[in-house]
């Protein structure tokens, strides 16, 4: 590691440590532990075909890498404000930039994207370019603001900038709030990751995970991190890169995964022709159909239906008994009885669920829409298939918006562009970490593609007894992501008769492509250096905001320096293991959680940020009710839109969608309500005063020389 990194530079010693020395230091470290990666791969791949088994490969990753990482956060541990907070502003803007893309590609974006992809096809593009015009606003508009502006949160910015203390408390609780609904989905990866990885129960998985995170972001801070990331980033793009590549080589001969994507594309949508009309998923669309009118039976009348329900189950437990059956069987039957649910409303939640699995199953594809259609429905069709296709396009379109401002926004990408060491680097910083997120994001669709294919060609077919080890090996870690069932009994899988969850398919791909265990192991190692970056990040952002804008900025300012840190990792303790919690109660989908984060940073910081910075007239109780207005649109849309939040608030009215937008686009209408709000309150209230006029107009010229 570079000898600088354990102590942190003198003012008159700042110059040489964000220097040619100091750059050439951290190419040669770097370049060091990139051979070294590699090596340790290929000596596990050697072991491997000795006869290593696999368990050990999965305990050899997952130590290895975390024990890295925590090698790195020791080496790196710090007490002084300036490293903890922002690194000592002295992070190069290429090795920002690829922290940037570690602390970006989040669990959603390893993990989820190409899941989405193959999920969703044409629409899941959505999320790859909101993402990514996301990082051209943040050049275009905030980051070499924020690092003209030169303090340690998005807090402080509006603090300063707007005057007073409201406008700083109600962006401590968005910040709070977006980033741990954001850090439960990375904390869920991990639990997901280590899981797989060396076979521990999904909530074991949490925790064990959770300890590689604290390491790094407790004892250093944004110091620790950010060199971590830079290492977790090295890891999780070589992981994503070669198994796509192998699969790319097997399928079409071409080592470059998105050349062959078209040509596969292509191909994929002739076979999905020939599985819409294959008899046996006619006649397994068939059952399920009938099954989803059995089920809409049940819940005309809920109450008799439980009770046949109860009545069959005990009856059939008297004939096991009777019978004198296996004592496995009986237990399985006793089961059933205990699943019933005891209350009828419980009852109908339960079968209306099934009810919408078996309405997609009923559908070809398995509810899936061709891969390269672009909308639903048909601009010259029917009335009805008008409405659909204006209706898909519109979502997809605000997806897009609500995704790109909301990247603009994340607080704990913000303060990235704080670690740089100028201005200037920071719009490099901005360039190199578009760079280093376009290799994944270019490669994702591919990557679904290619997985979809093999599924489609090699899985969908194969006699249920001659299935793969790994399709049970992913059942036993989460039915809900991948289960099978013989509906019409022929002993042969239908597309139909599988479900699979987005979030494996990533992790996955080895076993699908038939590569050999440790690619499948070096994936969940990069899936987890995905997960453990971006949960870094945010940590720490909300243990930082805590410490620093909660405790020293508002109630006691004098407070020393080893006092505000020490609390800062006291607090992220705390925080973490109540998001450990949360996540191990698997709350919802990782994409969903993601985007809700996404929306309450778009909704909350966007409109207060740009117009702080380009509009003088922007006062600060306009900024607050803004923020507040925005947040509480986005809030109240998704309680009252989203299943699994209208389960949580407990809301039964039935869903009534504004303009027909889902709730994962919530963020939409509290960025359009926060603008509004703030310009219309602006103009009805005082001006700013001159300090925070002057504040504007130095942040917003950030090529001038500071002074």
């Amino acid at each position: 590691m570079h000898p600088d990194w354990p102590a942190s530079p003198s003012k008159a010693g700042a110059e040489a440590a964000t220097g040619p020395a100091f750059k050439r230091e951290l190419n040669r470290v770097y370049a060091m532990y990139t051979c070294s990666f590699v090596l340790f791969v290929a000596a596990l791949a050697a072991l491997e075909q000795m006869g290593l088994p696999r368990q050990w490969i999965g305990f050899t990753f997952l130590l290895g890498t975390t024990g890295l990482y925590a090698a790195i956060g020791i080496m790196c541990r710090t007490s002084d404000p300036v490293e903890y907070y922002v690194a000592g502003r002295r992070v190069p803007a290429v090795y920002n930039g690829m922290a940037t893309g570690a602390d970006w590609m989040s669990a959603a974006s390893f993990i989820g994207m190409a899941g989405t992809l193959y999920l969703t096809g044409y629409a899941g593009l959505a999320f790859i370019m909101g993402w990514t015009s996301g990082y051209c606003l943040v050049a275009l508009f905030l980051a070499p603001y924020l690092r003209k502006f030169g303090q340690f949160t998005i807090p402080d910015f509006l603090s300063e900038r707007y005057g007073g203390k409201l406008p700083r408390v109600v962006a401590i609780i968005a910040t709070i709030l977006c980033s741990f609904a954001y850090v439960i989905p990375q904390l869920y990866g991990v639990g997901l990751i280590t899981s797989r990885l060396i076979g521990v129960p999904f909530e074991l998985g949490v925790f064990l995970g959770l300890g590689g995170i604290l390491v790094c972001s407790f004892l250093g801070g944004m110091r620790a991190v950010t060199w971590t990331q830079v290492a977790q980033y090295i890891v999780l793009i070589v992981a994503y890169l070669i198994p796509v590549v192998w699969l790319s080589v097997k399928q079409t001969g071409n080592p470059i995964p998105q050349v062959a994507y078209g040509y596969q594309l292509e191909k994929l949508s002739a076979v999905e022709k020939v599985l819409s009309k294959d008899p046996g998923e006619l006649e397994v669309r068939e059952l399920f159909r009938e099954r989803s009118v059995a089920l809409e039976r049940k819940m005309a009348n809920p109450e008799a239906a439980l009770a046949a329900d109860r009545a069959a189950a005990i009856q059939r437990i008297e004939e096991l008994k009777a019978d004198t059956a296996h004592a496995s069987e009986l237990a399985g039957a006793e089961r059933s009885l205990a699943a019933l649910p005891n209350e009828v409303s419980a009852a109908v939640q339960v079968w209306a669920v099934a009810k919408s699995v078996a309405d997609n199953k009923a559908q070809a594809l398995n509810g899936m829409p061709a891969h390269a259609t672009p909308f639903a429905g048909d601009p010259q069709g029917d009335a009805e298939a008008r409405q659909a296709f204006d209706v898909s396009r519109r979502n997809f379109l605000a997806l897009i918006f609500c995704l790109m401002i909301g990247t603009a926004a994340l607080p704990h990408l913000l303060v990235r562009y704080y670690t740089v060491p100028s201005v200037q680097e920071a719009r490099e910083s901005v360039s190199w970490s578009l760079f280093f997120i376009f290799l994944l994001y270019f490669t994702a669709p591919a990557l679904a593609v290619l997985v979809k294919y093999e599924v489609f060609t090699h899985l969908v077919g194969t006699p249920f007894d001659q299935l793969p080890a790994w399709v049970a090996a992913w059942s036993k870690v989460d039915p809900g992501l991948l289960s099978v069932a013989d509906m019409n009994k022929d002993g042969i899988l239908q597309l139909n008769e599988m479900s699979i969850g987005g979030d494996i398919v990533v992790l996955a791909t080895p076993e699908i492509a038939g590569l050999p265990y440790v690619v499948s192991g070096l994936v969940a190692a990069g899936g987890l250096a995905a997960a453990l970056s971006t949960a870094d990040g945010l940590l720490l952002t909300i243990a930082n905001s805590l410490s620093h804008d909660v405790y020293y900025k508002m109630i006691d300012p004098n407070a020393s320096t080893a006092r505000r840190v020490a609390l800062s990792k006291m607090l992220l303790m705390l925080v973490a293991l109540a998001a450990a919690y949360v996540a191990a109660q698997k709350p919802a989908d990782i994409v969903f959680l993601v985007s809700a984060a996404f929306s309450f940073a778009a909704a909350a910081f966007f409109p207060a940020l740009t117009l702080g910075i380009f509009w003088k007239r922007a006062t600060g109780i306009a900024a607050s009710l803004g923020m507040l207005a925005g947040l509480a649109t986005t809030t109240y849309y998704m309680a009252v839109t989203q299943p699994w939040m209208r389960s949580v608030f407990g809301i039964t009215e039935p869903i009534r969608l504004w303009w027909e937008i889902q709730p994962i686009s919530a963020g939409l209408f509290g960025v359009l309500l926060g603008f509004i709000v703030i310009v219309l309150v602006s103009l009805v209230t005082p001006k700013p005063d001159a300090r925070s006029q002057r504040l504007v107009e130095y942040v917003r010229y950030p090529n001038q020389k500071e002074t």
